[in-house]
């Protein structure tokens, strides 16, 4: 295909639930980078699925055709566990193939399963790989298999991969012996603000809880936290935000777990200004997964100065490096160690606080991130 200059490019992009929305990392990367380059004057159509939001029917919002500038299409979608992912991919990418695009870039591996149709049309196809989705603990025998067969599909047949970690950049080498492309996500620096509404809400002031924020799926490690939580001698509330994903059965497991500890709080799905309260005020950020890809939430969490505890998988540590705290994956001992350790030195926590946020703004940046997606575009 030859090289055009930005402002000539269309692109098409799908893999994703829909935007604006923050349901998942994918969801706001499609909607960072499609708006930067819409800025650009670059054409861009997001492919959104239909269905209910993860957050659940209250947090739907009335369909749109534009947002700042990228043209939004919605494809059909059956609703249904398992199902969602697949027929909206599907159909986006039937759509793409046969649009007037130049290149069409897929989010996620499973989308990329049929990646090979706008390939034959003689579109430049992109791939990123958010994480190694078919080992996510929520899939089933067919719906891994078939993401699998997606990983497999965009090694063979995707002009570029993009990666979001030299661990997974590590996997594709070893594996397949394919070359990939480390472009790790960004982080916009945010305004810090006052406890409001979450003081309203759920009775909570600066630095008096224990923050999780992300989707309530068995890899993130909620299980391990909730145990070891149980364990630490604290009056510090712990606070897991965040919706189901295809796994309503498992949040149920999660509130009975900590159904006898009064100072656990589920918040459910938050956004806007009470996300942004979470992040400003809390006294830890805690994300305990045993497999990411590059976790947004804490790039998110650290450019609020807050201070971290994760698990050692190198998605994690590569991020915070000496500017946070780690335990040992899924051990639940180690993370109890280091929950109580950090609630009984508030120095140290301040410390950590004092860096986070310059050390993450200043390393991961959206604007960078564009740019170098919009060269492999054009090469």
């Amino acid at each position: 295909m030859p090289k055009k200059k930005n402002k000539l490019l269309r692109v098409a992009m799908l893999g994703h639930k829909r935007i604006p929305s923050r349901e998942g990392g994918v969801e706001i990367v499609v909607c960072e980078l499609s708006q930067r380059m819409a800025e650009k004057g670059i054409d861009v159509t997001c492919f959104n699925r239909k269905g209910h939001h993860v957050g659940g029917s209250s947090f739907d919002t009335a369909s749109l055709k534009e947002y700042k500038g990228v043209k939004l299409k919605n494809v059909f979608t059956i609703d249904k566990k398992g199902l969602a992912a697949m027929t909206s991919s599907f159909f986006a990418t039937f759509k793409a193939a046969f649009g007037r695009y130049d290149v069409v870039h897929f989010h996620a591996e499973g989308p990329c399963a049929m990646l090979w149709l706008p390939r034959l049309f003689g579109k430049r196809c992109i791939a990123t790989i958010h994480g190694l989705d078919h080992q996510r603990a929520k899939w089933g025998g067919f719906a891994s298999r078939y993401i699998k067969a997606g990983e497999k599909c965009a090694v063979k047949r995707a002009h570029e991969i993009i990666v979001l970690s030299e661990n997974v950049k590590n996997y594709f080498a070893d594996v397949y012996k394919r070359n990939t492309v480390f472009i790790p996500n960004g982080v916009n620096r945010p305004e810090p603000l006052e406890a409001r509404e979450i003081t309203e809400k759920y009775g909570l002031k600066k630095d008096d809880y224990i923050l999780f924020l992300g989707r309530l799926v068995p890899e993130k490690g909620i299980t391990y936290l909730i145990d070891a939580f149980k364990n630490v001698d604290t009056d510090k509330k712990l606070l897991i935000a965040g919706g189901s994903s295809d796994t309503s059965e498992f949040e149920k497991e999660l509130r009975k777990l900590a159904n006898d500890d009064p100072r656990i709080i589920f918040t459910g799905f938050v956004q806007g200004r009470i996300l942004e309260e979470l992040y400003s005020n809390a006294y830890i950020y805690v994300l305990p997964s045993d497999l990411e890809g590059m976790p947004l939430s804490l790039l998110e969490a650290m450019s609020y100065s807050n201070c971290c505890l994760t698990s050692d998988i190198p998605e994690c540590a590569e991020v915070i490096g000496e500017n946070g705290v780690t335990f040992k994956k899924s051990d639940v001992f180690d993370l109890t160690e280091k929950l109580q350790m950090l609630c009984h030195n508030s120095d140290k926590v301040i410390e950590l606080k004092s860096t986070a946020c310059d050390y993450i703004c200043s390393r991961y940046n959206w604007d960078d991130v564009t740019e170098k997606t919009l060269k492999l575009y054009e090469k």
